[in-house]
């Protein structure tokens, strides 16, 4: 009987650990599951979207700067920015009106165009994009060297000169400055080349002359400046201001001496570099995005983001939409246009 009783006991005592073992792995499931669901929503809120910047040629201002644009933005939101070169401002927007992008370098003439379903864009508008802001002023430089004996835009007549590539905002611009001086495309021997291709032209003396479009310094000049003495070409100013009253969107503006060791300031046209994004964007998302560039342009060392600022990113725009986003941040800012 002894011997029974301690058998009974030992049974009923391996049952009440065999139930206290199974509770104990019902609870540490339950614990790592719901560890596991917390780890994954943790990691599902730090996951980034993936979104392309468009920028433009490697020789221009376009692509340096936005490389660093991209980190600031990657490093203070929900964005991973990847750059990726391009034809720049024309070839931008067909690219984010085709959904293979979303958000842009341009200039603010050929943004205007885009919407307005003019020039390259001519019955064709898109009504896909919105503006995040304008940047800084992109100068219409006529580059040449002192041996071309070229000293006014008169003076291209007859020669071989670099008007932008196809489809490129310098391309218009340069049109628009040719007509404001009485000539046409006609008047020279025009070449569609990109910025590095027109410095190595007038480098190897194929070309007389080139029109670039881009922030100064551009890096495709001043390496040209490096082994040559260049020039870049003065507009009238009765030029100018025709050009002006023409098209509203050119402002005067200076390539100052020094600039590619050039000796004297010099009167040129410009207009304004600007970002534009998809309108399908997330709101919340633009804002941050907007927010980060405006208040870390101290962390670019392009000698562009001393002009980026809030209070000059609304100038320039016209009739382009701003995305609610970027409206936000600028009401909140107090900025208005």
């Amino acid at each position: 009987m002894k011997k029974m009783r301690h058998s009974l006991l030992f049974i009923l005592l391996l049952a009440f650990m065999l139930v206290m073992a199974a509770c104990n792995s019902g609870a540490d499931s339950g614990n790592t599951n719901e560890e596991e669901g917390t780890n994954e929503s943790e990691n599902n809120s730090g996951d980034k979207q993936d979104l392309s910047l468009l920028t433009g040629g490697t020789g221009g201002t376009y692509y340096p700067l936005g490389g660093q644009i991209g980190k600031i933005i990657t490093d203070n939101t929900n964005a991973n920015i990847t750059p990726q070169t391009s034809g720049a401002s024309a070839e931008n927007m067909e690219t984010l009106r085709a959904g293979e992008a979303e958000i842009a370098f341009s200039q603010t003439d050929i943004a205007a165009y885009a919407i307005d379903g003019l020039e390259m864009f001519e019955g064709n508008a898109i009504d896909n994009i919105q503006a995040i802001g304008s940047l800084y002023p992109e100068t219409v430089q006529l580059v040449t060297t002192k041996d071309s004996g070229i000293t006014s835009v008169e003076d291209l007549k007859g020669k071989a000169v670099s008007v932008g590539a196809p489809g490129s905002g310098a391309y218009i611009n340069a049109m628009q400055v040719l007509e404001a001086h009485g000539l046409t495309d006609k008047d020279i021997k025009p070449q569609n080349l990109s910025f590095d291709e027109s410095t190595d032209g007038i480098q190897a003396g194929t070309i007389d002359a080139a029109f670039i479009t881009a922030g100064t310094p551009t890096g495709a000049v001043e390496a040209l400046s490096a082994q040559n003495d260049i020039v870049i070409v003065p507009f009238a100013e009765d030029k100018i201001q025709a050009l002006i009253d023409k098209y509203p969107y050119y402002a005067q503006d200076t390539v100052a001496a020094g600039t590619y060791k050039i000796e004297e300031d010099v009167t040129t046209v410009a207009v304004k570099a600007m970002l534009v994004v998809t309108k399908d964007l997330d709101e919340e998302l633009v804002y941050e995005m907007t927010k980060s560039l405006f208040e870390n342009t101290d962390k670019i060392t392009h000698a562009k983001g001393e002009l980026i600022t809030p209070e000059t990113a609304l100038e320039g725009l016209g009739n382009l939409e701003l995305h609610p986003g970027a409206a936000k941040y600028f009401e909140e800012k107090g900025i208005q246009q």
